[in-house]
């Protein structure tokens, strides 16, 4: 089986909930995941890369296409297609403004809709975010939500949804139990230390934490992770 990614996420910004799902179907699947267009002054070209037994799929369309960069990017993916992918798909989505581009390419065995964060809330959010995940509801034969509120907020649009909430890597934070795993760079901070790894955007309430630094000098609060946005 094939199963094609569509997802927002840069596959190489931070190791999560997609690539923890993705990496274990790549090992009884070929999956492909394509990523959204990166648009600048370089020539519209498809940028093809293997990692983790992942085909990374990133297209790069030049600022100025005069048929503009969805269309373009729709072009690129449905050429590679055509080209690349034979057999049964699955279509996977992580973002609903990939809808377009699947305007283009062949009817799929299934659609799956993971849905792990409400993307319509996040700041600089495409204003026809809603619309399209409207028609991914639509299309969708299974939507899985990665947390109970989000379930709840959501349920009212699919009959076949499910929780599905995100977990942690137990294996990945659990070596810092062990002797001598301390960074560095953490050797001249003193304990005890608050720490926190992960994205650091517009859910982070950087507020709380300063009234938590002030109020509990006793600590040391320690952030590590991309700040975007």
């Amino acid at each position: 089986m094939t199963i094609i990614c569509f997802s927002h996420l840069r596959w190489n910004f931070v190791y999560q909930r997609p690539q923890h799902l993705l990496s274990r179907f790549a090992k009884d699947n070929l999956v492909y995941y394509i990523e959204e267009p990166v648009v600048g002054l370089e020539a519209t070209s498809l940028e093809v890369v293997q990692t983790d037994g992942i085909i990374v799929i990133t297209p790069h369309v030049k600022a100025n296409e005069p048929s503009g960069v969805s269309a373009t990017t729709a072009t690129l993916i449905s050429e590679w297609f055509t080209q690349t992918v034979s057999g049964r798909c699955i279509y996977w989505f992580y973002t609903p403004m990939a809808i377009d581009i699947c305007k283009v390419l062949p009817q799929p065995e299934l659609v799956i809709y993971d849905c792990m964060d409400e993307l319509s809330a996040f700041r600089f959010a495409p204003p026809e975010l809603k619309k399209n995940e409207a028609l991914l509801f639509k299309q969708a034969d299974i939507v899985f939500t990665g947390g109970v509120k989000l379930f709840k907020a959501k349920k009212q649009y699919h009959k076949n949804i499910y929780a599905f909430p995100s977990s942690i890597d137990k294996k990945h934070f659990g070596a810092a139990r062990s002797p001598g795993s301390t960074p560095v760079e953490y050797e001249e901070i003193a304990k005890p230390r608050v720490g926190y790894f992960g994205v650091i955007d517009e859910r982070f309430d950087l507020s709380l934490l300063g009234k938590l630094a002030t109020h509990r000098v006793d600590l040391q609060f320690v952030i590590i992770g991309p700040v975007v946005k």
